[in-house]
This record gives C-alpha cells, sequence and structure tokens, in this order.
C-alpha cells in the first residue's frame, strides 16, 4: 500500500507541477496595460470566442433591445471611448449592444471587444457621462484581458487541483484546495473590476466626458443592490462603496498628467 501511495503522490505531483510550468511559460506583458500577464490565448482566439458566445449570452438577457434610437446612443459612446483611447490601437473588434432585459442591472463584456448592458441599468442612467462610465469600465476589461487572464488562471487551479485528488487520498484536503482556489481566483475578480474602473476613468477623460460620473454610477448600482447585497469577501465585485475611492484617486492622478 506504501508503494501505491507513493506512486500517487509522485503523479500527482507531476501533474501540479505541469499546471504551474505551463502557467509560467506563458508570461507577457499586456502592451495596453503594462502589466505582466500569463495568458495562453491569442487576441484572435479570443475575438473568436466572443464572436461565438455573443449571441447566446444576448438571448439569455432577453436578446437586443428594439428601439434602435437606444442602441445608436450606446454604439455612438462606445465608438467615441475606443476611438479616443489606446483601445484603438487593440486588434479587438468592439461592438456594443443594448439587452431588451428590464429587470437584471448588469454590464459585461466578453473576449475580443462584445460589450452589453441591460436596458435595465441603460434606462436608470441620468446622462450620457453615466453611460460612458459603465461602457468605459467594460472597455477595460477587453483592454485588459481580464477573461482570457482568468482562463489561464483557471487552468492553473484546476492543473493543482487535479494533482492534489490524484496525489492525496484524503477527501478533506481536496476539499480545502478546492476551497483555497476558490477564493484565489474571487480575488484575481476583484482586482480586475478595480483595474477596469481606472481604465474607465482614463478613457472617459480622453474621450472628453465627465469622469466624476462614474462615482454617480457606483450610487447607482450599491443602490440597485439593496440592503441584502452579498458581502465583498464573497463576491468577484467589489463594493461600490469601496469602488467609489479608488475612482476618485483615479481622477486625481489622471487630470494631473
Amino acid at each position: 500500500m506504501r508503494g501505491k501511495s507513493r506512486i500517487r503522490l509522485f503523479i500527482g505531483l507531476a501533474i501540479a507541477l505541469f499546471a504551474v510550468i505551463k502557467y509560467c511559460a506563458s508570461s507577457d506583458e499586456n502592451p495596453y496595460t503594462g502589466k505582466d500577464q500569463h495568458i495562453t490565448l491569442s487576441p484572435e482566439e479570443e475575438i473568436a470566442i466572443g464572436l461565438q458566445s455573443a449571441p447566446q449570452m444576448a438571448q439569455q438577457y432577453g436578446g437586443l433591445y428594439p428601439d434602435n434610437k437606444y442602441q445608436a446612443h450606446v454604439d455612438a459612446v462606445g465608438e467615441k471611448l475606443v476611438k479616443y483611447s489606446i483601445a484603438s490601437e487593440s486588434p479587438y473588434q468592439f461592438d456594443f449592444h443594448l439587452l431588451g432585459d428590464s429587470e437584471v442591472i448588469n454590464a459585461f463584456a466578453l473576449p475580443g471587444g462584445q460589450v452589453f448592458i441591460t436596458y435595465a441599468l441603460y434606462s436608470k442612467l441620468e446622462n450620457e457621462d453615466q453611460l460612458a462610465g459603465v461602457l468605459g469600465h467594460e472597455i477595460g476589461h477587453v483592454a485588459g484581458r481580464h477573461s482570457a487572464d482568468r482562463m489561464s488562471k483557471q487552468g492553473l487551479t484546476q492543473g493543482i487541483l487535479s494533482g492534489v485528488a490524484v496525489g492525496s487520498e484524503s477527501l478533506s484536503t481536496t476539499q480545502i484546495a478546492a476551497m483555497i482556489a476558490n477564493v484565489v481566483n474571487m480575488k484575481y475578480g476583484r482586482d480586475d473590476e478595480l483595474e477596469s474602473d481606472n481604465l474607465g476613468v482614463k478613457f472617459m477623460i480622453e474621450a472628453g466626458y465627465k469622469p466624476e460620473e462614474m462615482i454617480s454610477v457606483m450610487k447607482i448600482l450599491k443602490s440597485a443592490s439593496g440592503p441584502n447585497s452579498v458581502p465583498e469577501f464573497q463576491s468577484t465585485h467589489p463594493d461600490p462603496e469601496n469602488r467609489i475611492e479608488k475612482i476618485q484617486e483615479a481622477i486625481e492622478m489622471y487630470k494631473t498628467l
């Protein structure tokens, strides 16, 4: 039995080590943020994933909103943000979609430039600058390659978990490892959100919008979340109140440049 345990441990370590080596070997600097990332997907693959996933994601939120006037408004603001930001230098194909869902307040971006905002959120915005704040944040996710980055990180943690499962005969050990990996991935999500806020402020200023209106967006989101919102530690999104402080710092920084 001891021999079999050693073999299991050796195989488990090999699986985990392979996952770590593969992850570390993919290190590269993001030309749009200057941040070192470990991403195995090419920009072309990101674009393909986004285009393939876009119809399904739109369907989940009631399809596209039928009013072409509102859609044109979203397009115009999104395209202006891209035109005057570093996003215009990227290979990504930015498309902006107003979704028909009138109940779920949400905005999100797929890899490669597919950006979505629900009518429920759009209808709560009070001016074009606030819309620019929402779209600028989502453009930041694309430029930051956050989806591709997370896919790579999940591949790493999955490889390590597989190694632990193979090498350990203890179910509790595997469960603890899975819990730790989940917390780590959630932290990555919060960092991505804060970076996108920062980039969104930069894009707004470059396009001539008032970045202070992103703070107003955070207040709208805070109000919409209600008193029973999920604590920040258990969420991939930072609490809007905590994001406001970082947004204010970004505004002060970019306005002095």
